[in-house]
C-alpha cells in the first residue's frame, strides 16, 4: 500500500493541522486537488494511503486541531474522488462517524460538516451505510451544543432527501434499529425519530404501515411526554397511520391489538383515550380477524368503562357493545374460557359499571355458548356467589339473572340452591341484608313454587338448627309479604281443597317446623285453623322466649295487612269460623298484655260480631268455599313431626346453655349427646359440594 505522506507535500500536511481555520481550509483544497489527480490517474493505492494518513494521523490524533483538519481533509478527498468515492466509503465514513462522539464540540461540528459534504458527493451510495449514519444522527440530535445540533439538523434534512429519492433504501434492515431507538426518553431524540417515521411513511415505495407493530408502542409512549410538541407530533403520526389502516385492505390487527391493550391501561389520560379509540376502530374494522384477541381486548375495555374521563367511558362503552355484537364461534378461535376468566376477574373491580358489564358478558356467553360455559362453571361459580354480597343492588340482580340462566337444568338448579343456603349459613349478614331480594328475584326467574319446594327440601336436612330456624323465618316472612309470591299464597289457601295446594303445603311443613311461628303462619295461610290452634296449644314454656315473641309481634302486624284480608273477612262469620277465633285467641293469650301487638289483636277481636255457638257449628271449607274436611291430611301425624323437630331445638338450646355453665351433670351430658346425634357438629359448616357428585358442566369446588 502506498504511503499517503509521499503524495501530499509537508507544507500542506502542516497547514491541515493549523489552529487557523483558513489555513486548514486551504490545505483541504490542496488535498482535494491531489486526490483529483490521483483519481484521474487511477492510482487508488495512493488514494487509500492518503485516506489512511488523514484517518490515523489526524482524525484519531489527541490534538483537536489535527482532528478538525483530518475531517476537512476526508471531506475534501471525497470531493476529489467524485464519482469514484463510493469504493472508498468504507474507509472514509468510520473516522467521521466516530468523531460524532468527540468530547470537543467543535470537532463534532466539523464532523457534521464533513459528513454533509461527503453525502452531497456520494448521494445514493450513502444508502448502503444508512443504519450507521442514522444511529450517529440519532445521538447528535441530543447534542448539548446548539451549533452541533444546528449542523446535525442540516445533515439530517440532506439524508432525508437522499433516502426519499432513492430506490435502494431497505426498510427491513432499518426497522430493528428504529424499534430499538423508540424506547429513548430524550425529547430531542424523540422528535428526531417521529420526524423520520413521518418522512418514511410519506414515501410511496416504503411500506411503513406493514412494520407499524414494530414501533407503535414507542409512538404511544411519546403521547405522555412532558413536551407538548412531542405529544402533538406523536399524535399526528398516529392519526395518519390510523387513517391508512382504515383505507388498507390488509392489516396485521393482532400484533397491534396486543400493544393497544397494554396502552389502554396507561396512567396517562391522553394515552388511554388514544388507545381505546384505536381499539374501537380495530373492532369495527378487524372483527373476524380479532376474534382470537377478544379476551385481551375485553380486558382492556371493561376497566375503561368506569374511567374517570367521560370521553374514555363513552368510547369504551361503544367498543364493548361492538365487541359483544360479534357472534363468533369457538371453532373460529373464540376462547370462551378466556372471556369468562376476564369477566370473572373484573367482577372484583371497585367500579360498579365494570362489574355490571362483566355480568352482561357472562349472560351473553350463557345464551350463545351454554355448553362451553358450563364446562368452566367451577371457575366462575364461587365468584358469582360472592357477588351476591355486592354493595350494588343492580349488580346483585344481574348476578341472580346469571345464576338463573345457569340453573335452567334440574341439576344446576338444585346445586344453586344448595350453595345459596350454604352461603347464607356462612354469611348471616348476607341473609339479613339481601336475603329477601335474592329469594324474591330467584322466585321470579326460576318459578316461585319450585324454588320454595327445593329450599324446603334442603332445610329439612339442615344440621345447624339455629340457622335452619333463622332461614325458615326469613323465607316465611318473604312468603307473607312479597307481591311476587302472591300465587304461592293463593295456592296455600287451597291446601284443604285441592291436591296441588295440599301437596305444596305438606312440602313446606317439615322445614317450617324449625320455627313454631312459621308453622302457625303457614296454617293461617292454608286456613288450617284447627291445626293452628293445636300447634299453639302444644307450645311449652321453652318455646315462649324473646325470639318467639318478636316473631309473634311481626305476625300480628301482618294480620292487619292485605295478605290476610280474607282472614279478617272470615271473622264476620264467627260461628262458621270458630276455629279461627280459637287460634287467634290462643295467640292473644301468648302475648304480654302491655305489648302493642296484644292491643292490636284484642282490638281486632273486639270487632267480631256477637254469635251463638248453638246456632252455628264450625265447618271446614268445601269446594264451594266452605271447609268440611281436611283433604286427606293426617294433621295429628304432622303435629307430632312438628313437636319432634321442636324437641331437637329444645335439646340444642340446653346443650348450648350447658356449654356455658360448669359443672355438667350426667343427665345433661346424656342430653348433650342426644343433640349431637340430632345435629352432628362436624357437618354444619361443611361446603355442600363435598357430598355431591359432579357431572358434566356441574359444580365442583
Amino acid at each position: 500500500m502506498a504511503d499517503g505522506s509521499s503524495a501530499i507535500p509537508a507544507a500542506v500536511l502542516r497547514n491541515l493541522s493549523d489552529k487557523l481555520y483558513e489555513k486548514r481550509k486551504n490545505a483541504a483544497l490542496e488535498v482535494e486537488g491531489i486526490v483529483k489527480q490521483l483519481t484521474a490517474a487511477g492510482d487508488h493505492d495512493k488514494i487509500t494511503g492518503v485516506i489512511n494518513l488523514l484517518t490515523h494521523e489526524y482524525t484519531y490524533s489527541p490534538q483537536a486541531n489535527h482532528r478538525k483538519g483530518g475531517l476537512i481533509g476526508l471531506a475534501a478527498a471525497t470531493v476529489g474522488l467524485s464519482t469514484e468515492a463510493a469504493q472508498h466509503l468504507e474507509q472514509i465514513l468510520p473516522p467521521v462517524i466516530n468523531s460524532f462522539s468527540d468530547q470537543d464540540s467543535r470537532v463534532r461540528y466539523y464532523a457534521c460538516e464533513a459528513l454533509y459534504n461527503i453525502a452531497k458527493v456520494v448521494r445514493g451510495e450513502f444508502i448502503f451505510h444508512f443504519n450507521k449514519i442514522f444511529d450517529a444522527l440519532c445521538k447528535l440530535s441530543a447534542d448539548s451544543d446548539p451549533n452541533v445540533q444546528s449542523a446535525a439538523h442540516l445533515l439530517d434534512r440532506l439524508v432525508k432527501d437522499i433516502v426519499t429519492e432513492s430506490d435502494q433504501f431497505s426498510i427491513e434492515e432499518f426497522i430493528p434499529l428504529l424499534r430499538e431507538r423508540m424506547n429513548v426518553l430524550n425529547p430531542y431524540v424523540r422528535q428526531f425519530l417521529v420526524g423520520w417515521i413521518t418522512v418514511l411513511d410519506s414515501v410511496p415505495d416504503i411500506d411503513m404501515l406493514g412494520f407499524l407493530p414494530d414501533f407503535l408502542d414507542g409512538l404511544f409512549n411519546m403521547l405522555s411526554d412532558s413536551s407538548l410538541e412531542i405529544r402533538q407530533q406523536a399524535d399526528s403520526a398516529l392519526s395518519e397511520f390510523l387513517q391508512e389502516i382504515k383505507n388498507s385492505p390488509s392489516v396485521d390487527y393482532g400484533r397491534m391489538a396486543e400493544i393497544l391493550v397494554q396502552r389502554a391501561a396507561a396512567p396517562d389520560e391522553f394515552t388511554r383515550w388514544t388507545a381505546i379509540t384505536w381499539i374501537n376502530e380495530f373492532v369495527k374494522l378487524g372483527r373476524d380477524q380479532l376474534v382470537p384477541y377478544n379476551a385481551d381486548i375485553l380486558g382492556a375495555i371493561l376497566p375503561c368503562i368506569a374511567d374517570k374521563e367521560e370521553k374514555i367511558r363513552v368510547v369504551a362503552r361503544e367498543t364493548n357493545e361492538e365487541l359483544r355484537a360479534i357472534e363468533a364461534d369457538p371453532a373460529e378461535g373464540f376462547d370462551v374460557g378466556a372471556i369468562l376468566s376476564i369477566a370473572r376477574r373484573q367482577l372484583s373491580s371497585e367500579h360498579e359499571a365494570t362489574r355490571i358489564e362483566s355480568l352482561h358478558w357472562i349472560s351473553t356467553l350463557l345464551s350463545r355458548h351454554r355448553p362451553e360455559v358450563l364446562t368452566f362453571l367451577n371457575d366462575i361459580f364461587d365468584t358469582l356467589l360472592k357477588s351476591l354480597s355486592d354493595p350494588s343492588d343492580q349488580v346483585v340482580l344481574l348476578v341472580l339473572e346469571v345464576h338463573a340462566a345457569i340453573a335452567k337444568d334440574q341439576y344446576n338448579f338444585g346445586q344453586l340452591l344448595v350453595f345459596l343456603v350454604h352461603k347464607f349459613r356462612t354469611d348471616h349478614s348476607l341473609l339479613e341484608r339481601r336475603g329477601a331480594l335474592i329469594i324474591r328475584r330467584l322466585c321470579v326467574l326460576l318459578n316461585s313454587e319450585r324454588v320454595y319446594r327445593e329450599l324446603s327440601k334442603i332445610l329439612v336436612e339442615e344440621a345447624d338448627l339455629d340457622f335452619a330456624s333463622t332461614m325458615v323465618q326469613a323465607l316465611n316472612l318473604i312468603l307473607l309479604t312479597s307481591s311476587e309470591l302472591s300465587d304461592l299464597r293463593d295456592l296455600l289457601k287451597l291446601s284443604l281443597v285441592n291436591a296441588a295446594g295440599k301437596d305444596f303445603f305438606l312440602s313446606l311443613y317439615s322445614s317450617w317446623s324449625h320455627s313454631s311461628m312459621a308453622i302457625i303462619s303457614l296454617c293461617l295461610l292454608a286456613q288450617a285453623y284447627e291445626h293452628a290452634s293445636a300447634v299453639i296449644k302444644s307450645l311449652t314454656e321453652e318455646d315462649i322466649n324473646v325470639r318467639f315473641l318478636i316473631q309473634l309481634d311481626k305476625l300480628i302486624h301482618l294480620l292487619e295487612t292485605p295478605t290476610f284480608v280474607y282472614l279478617r273477612l272470615q271473622l264476620l262469620e264467627p260461628g262458621r269460623y270458630i276455629l279461627l277465633l280459637k287460634a287467634l285467641n290462643g295467640l292473644l293469650m301468648l302475648l304480654p298484655q302491655q305489648s302493642a301487638a296484644f292491643k292490636i289483636l284484642r282490638t281486632r277481636l273486639k270487632t267480631v260480631p256477637s254469635y251463638s255457638f248453638n246456632k252455628e257449628q264450625p265447618n271446614l271449607i268445601s269446594e264451594d268455599g266452605n271447609i268440611n274436611e281436611e283433604n286427606g291430611i293426617n294433621f295429628a301425624s304432622w303435629l307430632q313431626r312438628f313437636q319432634q323437630i321442636q324437641q331437637q331445638h329444645h335439646l340444642h338450646s340446653k346443650a348450648q346453655a350447658l356449654s356455658r355453665n360448669i359443672p355438667i351433670s350426667a343427665k345433661e351430658v346424656q342430653n348433650s349427646e342426644e343433640v349431637r346425634e340430632a345435629a352432628p357438629v362436624e357437618e354444619i359448616n361443611r361446603p355442600p359440594s363435598r357430598s355431591l357428585r359432579r357431572g358434566p358442566g356441574q359444580l365442583h369446588l
